[in-house]
């Protein structure tokens, strides 16, 4: 262009031609010089883009513990090779080939599979790889999945210890606390005997629990579980709703020897002791209630998140009306309900007895000939407190 141009100055112009000018001469080639260079930035912009992209896409080299995917070009008696392009080949062979030998027996040239580098490259200039870790990283990682997302899941517990349950997932084997029960499954043991718990818990070995990973330990080889309710709060929050002396609506969830225990809510239960269940005499709470029984509860105690409740609260004291119509020396007539080490339980009224001790006869022989359980015999009180509600007799012959 630029030769063009110098060419037009030295030949004369024909007719009707203008001169171009030095001036409109040199804001042309300014134009035109500007063209060119706008057009060598975009190239090279191009050329710095296209470079970034190629970069992006080169890989990093793996490291030793990373998880790899490649496919299997070539397998041997003792020995599986994969393709790691373009970082060289891989290899499982020894101990790594023999631990998984039989899942090996399955693979075919061609198949894709994942390992995990154990060595980054041995002396004949392999990648070494691990099939067994590989599979437990890729175990871990699910069961970290499944604690963040809550997933329930229905397993089988193999094995019972004085502090839980023992159960396996996935070849992990993982432990259940028996406070991470749910209260219909928790041990129902007054004294905390540990030996009573692990009895309780053994029942249990065999059934199925919907349970969610709590805890996942790799270092340990270990998985805590849980049979509560994820996303469910902690009791102590739970309790801190209630106070001593609501009156609530609860469920039963099982009658034993020493009380009752009843839901209140999801994941609350409370214990009605046998002391608590009536005024009168109760034997056997088992025979009084069954599972899913609403029965309408008193709180009578709130303490290191247990909740102690009644039924008898919510009735009269039969001793206050018995305090208005007994004395000490007066004669009344009582049915004997119950023998102890002390003697003979006599009731006198529903829910008010007094004890016939067992220093009134020559032997506790002698006093079970004489009073039989069902009948009713005239007796003399010694002691009335309806304060402490304790009433002593004299059996009147």
């Amino acid at each position: 262009m630029i030769q063009t141009k110098v060419a037009s100055l030295t030949t004369p112009p024909e007719d009707g031609e203008e001169i171009e000018t030095s001036e409109e001469t040199n804001k042309t080639d300014k134009k035109n010089k500007g063209s060119e260079e706008v057009e060598i930035e975009k190239q090279g912009l191009k050329d710095e883009s296209i470079m970034s992209s190629f970069l992006g896409k080169i890989k990093t080299p793996h490291s030793k513990n990373d998880l790899v995917e490649g496919k299997i070009i070539a397998l041997e008696k003792n020995a599986v090779y994969i393709n790691l392009s373009p970082f060289g080949v891989g290899i499982i062979f020894g101990k790594e080939y023999i631990t998984v030998r039989d899942v090996l027996k399955n693979i075919n040239i061609g198949d894709s599979i994942v390992a995990k580098i154990i060595n980054e490259e041995n002396e004949d200039g392999y990648i070494e790889l691990s099939l067994k870790e590989a599979r437990q990283a890729i175990i871990w990682g699910e069961a970290e999945q499944m604690m963040d997302n809550k997933v329930v899941m229905d397993l089988p517990i193999k094995e019972a210890n004085k502090g839980g349950l023992i159960i396996e997932w996935q070849g992990i084997q993982g432990f259940l606390p028996a406070s991470q029960l749910k209260t219909e499954h928790y041990p129902r043991v007054t004294d905390g005997n540990k030996d009573k718990i692990l009895e309780e818990l053994k029942k249990m070995v065999g059934q199925n629990l919907p349970v969610a990973i709590i805890g996942v330990l790799p270092k340990e080889n270990k998985l805590i579980f849980s049979e509560k309710d994820p996303g469910q709060k902690e009791k102590g929050q739970i309790v801190e709703k209630y106070t001593v002396g609501d009156v609530i609506e609860g469920e039963v969830t099982s009658a034993v020897d020493f009380g009752i225990f009843v839901k209140i809510e999801d994941d609350l239960e409370g214990l009605i002791h046998i002391s608590e269940i009536s005024w009168s005499l109760v034997k056997d709470p088992k025979t009084l209630f069954k599972q899913g029984d609403k029965i309408k509860v008193k709180i009578i105690e709130i303490e290191n998140g247990k909740i102690s409740l009644s039924i008898k609260a919510l009735t009269e004291n039969p001793w206050k009306k018995a305090s208005e119509k007994y004395k000490k020396s007066n004669e009344v007539s009582g049915v004997i309900i119950k023998f102890n080490k002390h003697g003979a339980l006599a009731s006198i009224e529903e829910g008010v007895a007094g004890l016939v001790h067992v220093s009134e006869f020559e032997s506790e022989e002698k006093l079970k000939e004489t009073l039989e359980i069902g009948k009713s015999y005239l007796f003399k009180i010694n002691i009335f407190d309806p304060d402490s509600q304790k009433m002593t007799l004299s059996f009147v012959k």
